[in-house]
């Protein structure tokens, strides 16, 4: 199979903020191949590219000759569910004699940041209107007014989604008739699950299996919390656990539960493939709970070359925090058991109290050099100088700001907003500071990670904490260490590790663009191992 190629580059100045690589092919009426581009052979999902495909049955059935041009705009493309989307779809549907509970797409966060800003400040929920796809269901909906006619229509068009309707039969129809694909045997996800990752209580508050049967539907739901500790699941999706009876449906993402669940894993070679790309020679496994089956599969893949870079664990010596459990005794006691083994301990911290209670326990255990604090999300200024005197290291992630700084600036608190995601401030005040990616709950670049840290960017162009920056040097300098010192730089000298990123650019440039697009190669070990681009 032929691999992607680039196709698209984004610039912001005199910076490459991102590249883009697909497939693409060009086919004569016949459906003979004129050129391509990658794999023209790839089967995928084609997401909202279908649209217009989708559309054809309402075209061919004249319904679209009472449309707007607006409507039809609606029924064949995605929108960004602002209030000029949401009016429009929600006028179609009236003048169908439907309203927004007819729709069976889903609400959904509007994409708009006006319109996301106006349904915060109202308090009001995003609803199935606001979805990408409300303009494609209504030209469903449209198409089944076509079909059945206006009496007796809401009958008929409530299950307008399911394959066997007749208004999917034409979808359908037209697909494979525009793709020449038999849809009969396209592939279908088997586990039947609807899942969702990256939530947070500012879209929708929390969601427990009573929200979830509420407003979804009678199929397994869960839900991933941003912080990637904790699954939402609805009562259909608890029974598919085998958890029927579980009271609320909140669970942890790392208890046994999960293991009941079909997963679709990334192989280690493919995800090793990825790091290379970006120069990446160690990754450091902060699973919590690994056990020694998994180091025995991650050290298995090293040795046989599925796992370019070196792994370093930091099980059994790891420990997420949670705001309704925090047990300063139990927690300094754990620590000194750990301190007593001989390890150091590494602790999840993504708020102010766990910080505190944190702190006040390696105060009152004692620490190692090898202590380190994972995240310090949120660092009160009065905490510095005790991070300091501790002598822990913190290990944090900048490309946070870049991925969700639009979030903190609409959520947090204006007063609250300097205590995220220092750097700065840290280095200033004598904290031990290296970086990291938190992959996979973050980006997998670190060098867009060193980007976030030298400009605090967010996506939509805004700064945030433009006191906490750092200069670039320093930003690649603290990905540059030890697995076991990861603010100790390493350096190229006799008997060091055969480990190097090869940069196709001189300092200065690399410097200034900080850009993995400038990796041309990576060394593991000695081994060299070229990076096609």
């Amino acid at each position: 199979m032929t691999d992607a190629v680039p196709m698209v580059e984004v610039w912001r100045g005199d910076m490459t903020e991102s590249r883009h690589r697909g497939h693409a092919v060009v086919c004569d009426a016949a459906g003979t191949i004129r050129a391509a581009w990658g794999d023209p052979d790839l089967v995928m999902y084609p997401r909202s590219s279908c649209k217009m495909l989708q559309a054809l049955p309402l075209v061919e059935s004249g319904a679209a000759r009472d449309l707007t041009t607006e409507q039809l705009a609606l029924a064949c493309a995605s929108h960004q569910g602002a209030a000029m989307h949401v009016t429009r779809v929600e006028r179609w549907l009236t003048d169908m004699g439907m309203g927004e509970s007819d729709l069976r797409c889903g609400p959904q966060v509007p994409d708009d940041r006006a319109e996301r800003e106006r349904l915060r400040a109202d308090g009001e929920a995003p609803c199935q209107l606001h979805n990408n796809c409300s303009g494609k269901h209504a030209g469903f909906l449209c198409l089944a007014c076509a079909l059945h006619g206006r009496e007796g229509l809401r009958g008929f068009s409530r299950g307008y989604v399911e394959p066997q309707h007749a208004v999917m039969r034409e979808v359908s129809a037209a697909l494979q008739a525009a793709t020449d694909c038999d849809l009969a045997h396209a592939p279908v996800g088997t586990d039947g699950w609807v899942r969702a990752v990256g939530y947070h209580e500012s879209v929708a508050g929390p969601l427990d299996r009573d929200v979830l049967d509420d407003i979804g539907p009678a199929v397994p739901v869960r839900i991933q919390h941003r912080s990637g500790v904790l699954w939402m699941l609805n009562s259909a999706g608890l029974a598919a656990v085998g958890l029927p009876d579980h009271p609320d449906g909140r669970l942890r993402s790392y208890d046994a539960w999960s293991d009941a669940v079909a997963r679709r894993e990334t192989t280690l070679a493919e995800l090793s493939r990825r790091l290379t790309r970006f120069g990446v020679t160690g990754v450091t496994d902060a699973t919590p709970d690994l056990g020694a089956d998994a180091i025995v599969t991650l050290t298995d893949a090293r040795r046989h070359g599925d796992l370019t870079q070196h792994v370093h664990w930091l099980a059994p010596g790891k420990r997420i925090l949670h705001d309704d459990r925090l047990d300063l005794d139990e927690l300094t006691g754990w620590i000194a058991e750990r301190h007593r083994a001989g390890t150091g301990v590494a602790l999840h911290c993504v708020t102010a109290s766990q910080l505190v209670v944190t702190l006040a326990a390696l105060r009152s255990a004692g620490t190692r050099p090898d202590d380190r604090i994972e995240h310090a999300a949120v660092v009160p200024v009065d905490a510095v100088a005790e991070l300091a005197a501790l002598g822990v290291l913190v290990v944090t992630q900048p490309n946070f700001v870049a991925e969700r700084g639009d979030d903190y600036l609409t959520d947090v608190e204006p007063a609250d907003q300097s205590a995220l995601w220092r750097l700065a401030t840290l280095l200033a005040g004598g904290v031990r500071v290296a970086l990291s990616t938190d992959l996979p709950f973050g980006g997998a670049d670190p060098w867009a990670s060193m980007r976030a840290a030298v400009h605090r960017r967010t996506l939509s162009g805004s700064v945030l904490n433009p006191d906490e920056r750092i200069s670039a040097t320093t930003a690649l300098t603290m990905f540059l260490g030890t697995a076991d010192r990861p603010d100790s730089p390493r350096r190229i000298a006799p008997g060091q590790p055969g480990d190097l990123c090869v940069l196709s650019a001189p300092a200065g440039e690399v410097l200034a663009r900080l850009d993995s697009s400038l990796v041309t190669a990576t060394v593991v070990a000695g081994e060299l191992h070229r990076v096609v681009s």
